[in-house]
């Protein structure tokens, strides 16, 4: 166990929310869990009000790129329970980038229980209320102060929360990009790093001056080949069958896609994870054969896609409310919520402690 110092704000400022109309991404809680790595080991845990940091402006993250992160989600029960969602993929998710990034690994307890000592200080942030939950921010940075190319030999890692509603409240409009690339085979596209989403940033800026929502990644070398769709993962249904591109060094492995991979299999539905062309889609759509295109991800769930544009070809596609991405999300949503049986031992309960008594016992 590891030992964390406590400094909490003296006046919560949960009751200043209104949980009815939460934008995504702008109601931070009111804490935030520290850890420093000092070359050797991590340690200095500490949880803290959350607010700016005090750094340098030499500070190596900025200038050489090391910065990676995770996104996940917890969530309140009907039974006032508090469920957090497949940590543990996320923290292998995050060593996996690290290792890529040349960054230190965290334990699994640094890293879970982190995680747990914010969230019960902050537990009045997850709110009761569906479509809702508390979206966690788990990242690290360099924090060498020095002008050179190479690893850093210190680094910070952060997790501090936001409660949020819907990330996407429509079925999105989707732009193919043949143009720009996100990420390039032997790149770093499978990491979760801040670089990937600054890269991604300008043709998602023209896209969506174009009227779409986001825009549908391409490989790097023939722009033939379907990867990520903005910061998710898509999906197309063809009768019983779903097909997905296979995740590879350009594509994050994303944990909502494989829980909906594993979802649709055990609802009969055949999934395909391989090659998938922009061609494939549209003489899919051409033939009668397209039912459903969607995306997934921690911040959008299940999104369907209810357009998609490629130069000077158009799918239009209805979004069925009986359909395959609806009633996958719903599915999903009751696990992640304890209405439905957790089968699959994703969710992963928060057990309520009494702050004040650890805060006396392990230190202000």
């Amino acid at each position: 166990m590891i030992n964390i110092k406590y400094h909490k704000v003296p006046q919560s400022r949960v009751s200043d929310v209104d949980f009815n109309n939460l934008p995504f991404g702008k109601e931070f809680t009111d804490h935030m869990f520290i850890a420093e790595y000092d070359g050797e080991k991590w340690g200095n845990f500490k949880i803290q009000p959350y607010g700016p940091l005090l750094l340098s402006p030499s500070l190596s993250c900025m200038h050489y790129g090391q910065a990676i992160f995770e996104g996940m989600k917890v969530y309140r029960t009907h039974k006032d329970e508090v469920l957090a969602f497949r940590p543990l993929e996320n923290h292998q998710r995050m060593n996996a980038s690290a290792v890529r990034m040349c960054m230190p690994e965290l334990s699994e307890e640094v890293f879970m229980e982190g995680l747990q000592a914010l969230v019960n200080l902050d537990k009045e942030w997850v709110p009761h209320i569906e479509n809702t939950s508390l979206y966690l921010r788990p990242f690290m940075i360099a924090t060498d102060d020095f002008l050179g190319v190479s690893a850093s030999k210190t680094y910070m890692f952060i997790i501090y929360g936001c409660t949020v509603g819907p990330y996407y409240t429509k079925p999105i409009k989707v732009k193919v990009e043949t143009d720009y690339i996100r990420a390039c085979k032997g790149g770093v596209g499978e990491a979760k790093t801040a670089g990937n989403y600054a890269a991604a940033m300008y043709a998602t800026r023209i896209a969506i001056s174009e009227g779409f929502n986001a825009v549908l990644w391409t490989d790097a070398l023939e722009h033939k080949y379907v990867e990520e769709l903005g910061t998710s993962n898509i999906f197309a249904v063809s009768g019983n069958k779903i097909i997905t591109p296979e995740t590879k060094d350009t594509i994050l492995k994303g944990i909502t896609r494989m829980s909906i991979i594993t979802l649709a299999r055990t609802m009969g539905y055949e999934v395909e994870e391989r090659p998938l062309t922009v061609d494939e889609i549209f003489d899919k759509y051409a033939s009668g054969a397209l039912d459903e295109l969607f995306a997934t991800g921690t911040a959008a769930t299940v999104t369907s896609i209810c357009q998609l544009n490629h130069l000077n070809r158009e799918i239009l596609l209805p979004v069925k409310e009986d359909g395959v991405a609806v009633t996958l999300k719903n599915r999903l949503e009751n696990i992640k919520r304890g209405k439905a049986e957790d089968v699959f031992e994703w969710t992963f309960k928060i057990f309520p402690t009494n702050i004040e008594k650890v805060m006396s016992s392990e230190g202000v």
